[in-house]
């Protein structure tokens, strides 16, 4: 088993090394400017957007759920983990410098967001019992012809790959670590609660994920978001120089000089990248999923909504996180002694170097982040059960979606028992052979979103 273990770790670092930085980086930059720095011109128009998204009922063109509950749906799926286990990696594997790349995967990420998600409305499918299919897949479908459905068949099998691994198994083993360490409960307890729980939500399809999602997204967001703001102020005179860490390691500044500099960066920048695509999951294709079932006829706005998902997550969540972990000072245990901050301790990786960094920062900080992470992780493991049934019933058709939310059940349980190392690395993995695909697609359709774009700017 570790010779496997072993090979898992080797093509993780192949992948993230250098082939998917260039290539997701490069997409997303190139949207930026092709068009003109949409996310930063529309940013504010997106909000107000959603905010009259919020109570939509009727059809608009097609679509099952509400402009709002699409993008909590998004939400439910981008904010998990990777907000608070996947940053604490990242800081502890490629350095505070790590969390600049994230902030750069995002800003790019949010064009790529605009492209997958309104190319996902145009090309979605309506099917006579009143569903909605829709994503990269079918835009592969529709937009690049029925020539390039092997593409699509592709993008399928790494969604169920990389939903499997990361929006099931790693979800599930973070709740039940999480709770485990915070009562000393066995993990198989857990993973059964979390197992019940969700079925008893995904057995209803995208309108009972939606109508979930649409309730608690927004408060967890907001009460996250709280949490941190008030450890923050607590702590605010060290902010100024988290933030120089920030940008200084982002660079390989602060860690070598000499031959070897090249390399320390190429690892600030892989870790930095990698999980700022788990987190917010922009040129994945997933997000872009749950946009498809929005009730609207205007592809550019659902679009614009979109980038929303990856501001709030990276640009808002996965920051306070990291400030969090920087700024917060004590006496964390590490090989040779004590360390001054928990992301410098050998001894904690992963959930347990944001646990302690929340720990020492206000009374009972542990259990309230324990409570987050099971709220955050469990909302993932409903996004992501329908971005699997969808590729599913692509693959197979709609006669699979019941049988494969029963499956999806037994992953969940399956998961809250397994090492968590060895998942997060099978993560980075199926996360880069679902986004591959996606990203030759909206690169092929890249016309078909500027054509869009245009349009909408010549009517506003």
């Amino acid at each position: 088993m570790e010779a496997f273990y072993a090979t898992v770790d080797n093509v993780s670092a192949f992948i993230w090394g250098g082939p998917m930085i260039i290539v997701l980086l490069g997409t997303g930059l190139f949207y930026m400017i092709v068009l003109k720095g949409r996310p930063f011109r529309r940013l504010i128009p997106a909000f107000g957007a959603l905010w009259r998204g919020r109570g939509v009922k009727g059809r608009e063109g097609g679509g099952e759920i509400s402009p709002w509950n699409a993008l909590s749906t998004a939400l439910s799926g981008q904010v998990g983990t990777g907000n608070l286990a996947g940053v604490a990696t990242a800081i502890t594997l490629g350095g505070p410098g790590a969390i600049f790349w994230m902030w750069i995967t995002a800003l790019v990420g949010m064009a790529s967001a605009f492209a997958e998600s309104s190319l996902a409305v145009k090309y979605r499918e309506e099917h006579p019992d009143g569903s909605t299919h829709g994503g990269p897949m079918f835009y592969i479908k529709n937009g690049l012809g029925k020539k390039w459905i092997w593409l699509g068949a592709l993008f399928s099998g790494g969604t169920i790959f990389s939903a499997l691994a990361t929006g099931n198994m790693i979800q599930a083993n973070s709740i039940a670590n999480g709770l485990s360490s915070a009562t000393g409960a066995p993990n198989w307890i857990f993973g059964a609660i979390v197992a019940v729980l969700a079925f008893a939500v995904i057995i209803g399809g995208i309108k009972s994920i939606g109508s979930v999602a649409g309730k608690i997204v927004p408060a967890m967001a907001l009460g996250y978001i709280l949490l941190a703001i008030i450890v923050l102020a607590m702590n605010a005179e060290r902010i100024p120089d988290a933030f120089g860490m920030i940008f200084g390691y982002a660079f390989g500044a602060q860690q070598v000089v000499g031959g070897i500099a090249g390399y320390v960066v190429l690892e600030v920048v892989r870790f930095g990248v990698e999980r700022g695509l788990f987190s917010n999951e922009a040129g994945q294709g997933s997000t872009a999923i749950a946009h498809a079932a929005a009730k609207t006829d205007d592809p550019v706005r659902q679009g614009e909504i979109a980038m929303l998902g990856t501001f709030i997550d990276t640009l808002v969540i996965c920051t306070m996180t990291a400030l969090v972990i920087l700024v917060v000072p004590g006496e964390f245990a590490s090989e040779g002694g004590t360390v001054q901050y928990a992301w410098q301790s050998t001894e904690l990786e992963g959930i347990a170097v944001t646990a302690a960094a929340y720990s020492a920062g206000v009374p009972y900080g542990g259990i309230l982040i324990a409570a987050v992470l099971a709220v955050f992780a469990f909302t993932t493991i409903l996004g992501w059960a329908y971005y699997a049934e969808q590729a599913v019933t692509f693959l197979i058709g709609d006669a699979a979606a019941k049988p494969f939310r029963y499956i999806w059940i037994i992953f969940v349980f399956f998961g809250s028992l397994q090492q968590v190392d060895f998942i997060w690395k099978l993560g980075g993995i199926a996360n880069a052979f679902m986004a591959t695909p996606n990203l030759i697609a909206i690169l092929a359709l890249s016309g078909v979103v500027i054509s869009m774009a245009k349009a909408a700017d010549a009517q506003k």
